[in-house]
């Protein structure tokens, strides 16, 4: 199918996280960014079966699409698509770019990972990559960095030289060059205890990433798609951004097409496996639905504002849970990307958006008190 038409906007570094750009950027990652490619198998596509529902998919009208931003959206029960809407220039086959949902994907990843014996969630990250081991990263395991629990902080330097180190804004004068290497290596922060109540931090997933480079010997782009993509049955290939050396950005880099990003959530649904095979280990399925500390969660820094949609939380390997019936697993990115999962109820939910403030608190409740709504009327 071939992509929709849209008038190209000037989007570049400087400004495609930004509207009006950003709802054609959001697509077109490879075209503002430097990326690598995420492979998919053609002969290994599932397609998925298309059943519409009027009944239940009726409460995602128009008005709460445009309201969100919505770029894309893609609803799954039992395995087959009931309702799929797209809009700004996305369709089936374009790659969307996930921002910080990236971290559920990353954590998947590493599940499979250790499983295969290549790394193990509790060693320090030293082990890995030993030129942090001066750092405040000190001491902190591979489980820290997976579950937002180190005792690392970024005050206003360090956080405009991890962004520069990015490569998502043009090169800094104030950082030169910067890239994720550089910027772990040279860290100077103050050493605090990791294990503490969670605070999410986005460089935490970016140094996974470099250990799960180390630790492999290949690619994340590489692992994605040999680990995931292919044996999963993507319809698509997706991208990864990357630094100015080519390392990946693991915290918000990601694109996948919403087709292929419900996919994902459906492998989760059916606890890792696909068609008898074991893609992702059945027990790290099961760890991040039934693990990840409520008090770490109610006494961190998004408990208190989270609350007025559940106060019953948890964040677990990139992913956040709700233990209010019917419990709910999502993963999240700024500008509104989204992935939901039911697990009981074998309900998915990828939802796409470009909304014009990174963080708007009244889109994600809109968002979620629709997705509270949707369960309801598609178990009745």
């Amino acid at each position: 199918m071939p992509r929709a038409k849209q008038s190209i906007l000037s989007a570049d570094q400087s400004n495609w996280q930004s509207a009006p750009q950003s709802r054609w950027a959001f697509h077109n990652i490879d075209k503002v960014l430097p990326s690598a490619p995420i492979e998919n198998d053609p002969a290994r596509a599932v397609p998925l079966a298309i059943a519409p529902r009027t009944k239940g998919a009726s409460i995602l009208q128009q008005v709460f699409l445009k309201a969100t931003a919505t770029d894309a959206i893609v609803v799954i029960v039992d395995g087959q698509i009931v309702y799929e809407r797209y809009a700004n220039g996305n369709d089936a086959h374009a790659p969307h770019i996930l921002m910080s949902a990236s971290k559920a994907v990353t954590g998947l990843l590493v599940g499979i990972l250790q499983s295969k014996g290549c790394l193990r969630v509790d060693d320090p990250v030293s082990l890995y990559v030993p030129e942090i081991g001066h750092t405040a990263y000190q001491g902190a395991t591979l489980r820290h960095l997976l579950d937002m629990r180190t005792g690392v902080e970024l005050p206003g330097d360090a956080l405009a030289a991890y962004e520069a180190a990015t490569n998502w804004i043009p090169d800094d004068p104030k950082h030169p060059g910067a890239n994720f290497r550089s910027f772990f290596e040279r860290l100077d922060v103050p050493v605090k205890p990791h294990g503490g109540p969670f605070r999410y931090v986005s460089a935490n997933t970016d140094l996974l990433g470099w250990a799960i480079e180390r630790a492999s010997g290949k690619t994340v782009a590489s692992l994605l798609s040999d680990h995931l993509l292919k044996p999963m049955g993507a319809e698509d290939g997706g991208l990864v951004t990357l630094d100015r050396q080519g390392l990946a950005r693991c915290t918000g880099g990601v694109c996948l097409t919403a087709r292929d990003f419900a996919r994902l959530g459906q492998l989760v649904v059916d606890s890792g496996q696909r068609g008898g095979q074991e893609i992702v280990p059945t027990g790290w399925i099961d760890d991040i639905f039934d693990n990840g500390d409520p008090d770490a969660w109610k006494t961190g820094e998004w408990g208190a504002s989270f609350a007025p949609i559940s106060k019953h939380m948890r964040y677990r390997s990139g992913w956040y849970t709700i233990d209010d019936a019917p419990r709910l697993l999502f993963a999240m990115g700024i500008h509104g990307q989204n992935l939901f999962i039911d697990k009981a109820n074998r309900i998915v939910v990828a939802k796409f958006s470009s909304w014009s403030d990174a963080n708007d608190n009244l889109a994600i409740w809109m968002t979620h008190q629709a997705i509270r709504r949707l369960q309801s009327r598609l178990t009745r």
